[in-house]
């Protein structure tokens, strides 16, 4: 099993760097959202200095990217070990390695960052794991300069463990973990110094088996009294066609048992499942957790079923059962009723009328508290979402269904089309970006206007406010969506004069009471009156102010609005 495994291995590595210059060389069109620009494999945890955050990465010489945001990712502007000048100790340990790194990880201690690496030779367990070391991550800083520490674990021919895969894990009593390996062998923990980054007493430091059969991409973590182990088993490297998952167990000690939920050890086949394979996102792998402002990142790669099984970035949602177990989602958005407010305007999303008909266009319009401007939004699994008028039940919809940079946003029956669904990442700010899943630009408010009435659509990322979102859950209004909708309800004439217009309605209605309220664009009651039941033709006198307003009409069968602009 190890020769195979490895070879696929092999094969789908040395396509890795031709794959990520395609992903990111400069012939690419587009700058995406988080789906788009993130070409990785065996990405670290990710670590913050300043307003950068960092990630390295399987490569030459040891790849990384870099965000101010956490959506929009950028290569580093050249590898650790510039021009393959790698340590030369590497060779006397693994002959033949030259200079592609597997499995970084870094960590910040001692005032300096650690960054762990793996070197081997395929279909060999002739493998090593350095250290080196930085005070910056900042290529443009003059303090900026990696220097290798040397070996910490390595591993030959008849080693018991394969010393591939590094991670390292501080505790909260400032105890270091080091856990390494792969299906060969198993995963392996030992003890740290944490003032040199190497094994606690050098090389008669105990190791603990904690994992074993056809795993790898060990990740230990620790939340209230327990240790947790991530790991990943099936097949990594085959694109498409890969079986990685990622499971789970915990301990009472960094050292283990890791049992999973059904108490079965990760020695023996065990592992609680976090994070399998669906929809685009294929054989996830390679756990990494960042927290920051109460929010918890779970960083891994996957494979684009999209994009032919390239190796991409993926930062899922952590949260915790009041069991202690771990879930992870890529759904940042629970389902429900929303207001969705600019970053840059704080107008929302209105379906600008507010007639809920079909064709309408979807504009940014002043909060009124009105239903046309609230946004039932469902999870269709793997983070894309249906996203529907409370007026109406249409839904939000790119015209034409094109994937176009300035293609605009109406109203349009739900039908499932990929251009119906949207992809919402979390920045680090907190706010949201909404992709289109039908090529992945972003919905954006037009030049970063702050009028109302400009329609939205799509635009390549520019992280712009004007494509930054915040969701507030909004209750059932004055226009309920489960209010019935009244038919037959004219107004005239349109545009209105200022001295009002008249309302006519359907004489075949029940006679009821009907109440009129004008609403003006900063949400004001500017006319409010209730007509007696026998009347059919309404006369609204309200000496209106040139502008544009909101007509609503109600009655306890059912309600009526429409926008009206005054001349």
């Amino acid at each position: 099993m190890f020769a195979p495994l490895l070879s696929t291995r092999m094969r789908y590595l040395l396509r890795l760097g031709a794959l990520l210059l395609l992903l990111l060389g400069p012939a690419r069109p587009h700058a995406y959202a988080l789906q788009g620009l993130t070409g990785v494999h065996d990405p670290s945890t990710i670590m913050k200095e300043g307003n950068k955050y960092w990630i390295f990465a399987t490569g030459q010489g040891i790849y990384s990217m870099y965000s101010t945001d956490l959506v929009n990712w950028t290569p580093g502007p050249r590898a650790v070990f510039v021009n393959n000048a790698y340590p030369a100790w590497i060779n006397t340990k693994v002959p033949g390695f030259q200079g592609n790194f597997w499995a970084p990880e870094c960590i910040y201690m001692n005032g300096k960052y650690y960054l762990y690496y793996s070197c081997s030779t395929f279909g060999s367990k002739v493998s090593a794991m350095g250290v080196a070391t930085n005070v910056t991550l900042d290529p443009t800083s003059p303090n900026y300069k990696w220097e290798d520490q040397g070996e910490v674990v390595s591993s030959n021919a008849s080693s018991s463990a394969n010393a591939i895969d590094p991670a390292v894990f501080r505790d909260t009593n400032g105890d270091v973990w080091f856990t390494y390996g792969s299906f060969f062998g198993g995963i392996r923990v030992l003890q740290l110094n944490p003032t040199t980054g190497k094994p606690l007493n050098g090389a008669s430091t105990q190791q603990f088996t904690v994992a074993n059969g056809n795993v790898e991409a060990a990740y230990l973590t620790k939340r209230g009294s327990f240790y947790y182990l991530f790991i990943n088993r099936g097949s990594c490297c085959n694109g498409i066609n890969s079986t990685y998952h990622i499971l789970v167990g915990r301990s009472a000690s960094p050292s283990g048992p890791f049992l999973d939920q059904d108490g079965v050890d990760l020695n023996t086949g065990g592992g609680t499942l976090v994070l399998g394979s669906g929809g685009r996102y294929i054989g996830p792998g390679h756990t990494g957790i960042f927290e920051e402002s109460g929010t918890s990142y779970f960083s891994h790669h996957y494979y684009d079923g999209e994009q032919n099984g390239a190796p991409k970035l993926s930062l899922a949602k952590l949260t915790w059962s009041t069991a202690g177990w771990p879930t992870v989602s890529r759904d940042w958005v629970a389902a429900g009723r929303y207001e969705i407010k600019s970053r840059n305007s704080n107008l929302v999303w209105d379906a600008w009328g507010c007639t809920g008909a079909s064709g309408q266009m979807i504009a940014q319009g002043t909060p009124a508290g009105l239903d046309c401007q609230r946004w039932d939004v469902t999870p269709l699994g793997n983070g894309e979402y249906k996203i529907t008028n409370a007026l109406g039940g249409l839904a939000a919809d790119v015209a034409g269904c094109s994937p176009d940079a300035g293609a605009k946003l109406q109203l349009f029956a739900y039908s499932g089309a990929p251009c119906q669904r949207y992809r919402i990442d979390r920045t680090a700010d907190g706010s949201l970006v909404l992709a289109s899943a039908n090529g992945n630009r972003v919905v954006e408010v037009p030049n970063a206007s702050q009028v109302a009435g400009q329609q939205l659509g799509l635009w390549d990322y520019n992280g712009c406010n004007c494509q930054h979102w915040t969701l507030t859950p909004a209750a059932s209004g004055p226009l309920s969506a489960s209010a019935a909708r009244l038919q037959g309800v004219r107004v005239y004439p349109v545009p209105a004069a200022a001295e009002g217009f008249t309302i006519d309605l359907d004489s075949r209605l029940p006679q009821q009471a009907t109440l009129v309220e004008v609403v003006n664009q900063a949400g004001a009651v500017v006319y409010r009156r209730e007509f007696s039941q026998q009347l059919t033709t309404l006369r609204v006198e309200a000496n209106l102010r040139p502008g544009l307003y909101l007509v609503q009409v109600r009655r306890p069968d059912g309600s009526f609005t429409q926008k009206v602009s005054v001349l």
